[in-house]
């Protein structure tokens, strides 16, 4: 019998938006329904991807053109896509990714004004037709989000953007996700962390609910 394909879940937001707390609770609520998944996260995911983070994230690098940050960014993803996300889902397993292509058109297209045209031809050539089945959308006021991640200590290079960087990255994933409402859930990530997973489980069970047996 063929294996059934498994599912690819992502969750996307701006800076301070808590989706590193939330994929845990998620990651709960899907293997106690007997689901393996794979947890991983972009850029990053695979040890080529990680070196990308380092140079993408790294303050030091502030004369690195928004051509090149685009073009690492899909380097790691083309790569992710071949070395985890593919063969987990035609494995059976589902995925469940920190940030994915969709980032890409918030923070290099929206963020940095790389043209939409240019991000969905690397989209095409870099992921090779994967794309989420579900995409968990965590989205708070900017001055909200810059105060939660000005917590966490030091910035990085993306953190350290002017607050109009990040009201276009928050108006291009909520353009994405009114574009496409059958695959995004927007969730209200200014609310308590505990409020936010209740939310976010809530979604998903649902989505759960709706798939065909």
């Amino acid at each position: 019998m063929t294996t059934p394909r498994g599912r690819f879940i992502t969750l996307e937001g701006g800076e301070g938006a808590g989706k590193s707390t939330l994929l845990a609770g998620l990651l709960d609520v899907l293997e106690h329904r007997g689901i393996s998944v794979v947890q991983t996260r972009e850029p990053g995911g695979t040890p080529v991807g990680e070196a990308v983070r380092g140079i993408v994230l790294d303050p030091s690098m502030q004369g690195l053109a928004a051509e090149t940050e685009l073009l690492l960014m899909f380097a790691s993803r083309a790569q992710l896509v071949r070395e985890v996300i593919e063969p987990a889902l035609a494995a059976g397993r589902w995925v469940l990714c920190d940030r994915y292509a969709d980032a890409s058109h918030a923070y290099q297209g929206g963020g940095r004004g790389q043209p939409s045209a240019r991000i969905a031809e690397l989209e095409r050539w870099a992921c090779d037709g994967v794309r989420p089945d579900l995409t968990l959308l965590l989205d708070l006021p900017v001055a909200t989000g810059r105060a939660r991640a000005a917590g966490r200590g030091e910035t990085d290079r993306i953190e350290i953007e002017a607050d109009a960087f990040f009201e276009r990255v928050r108006a291009s994933y909520r353009e994405r996700a009114a574009g496409e409402p059958r695959r995004f859930r927007v969730i209200d990530a200014s609310q308590p962390a505990a409020a936010v997973l209740q939310m976010a489980t809530q979604a998903l069970t649902t989505w759960l609910a709706e798939l065909p047996a």
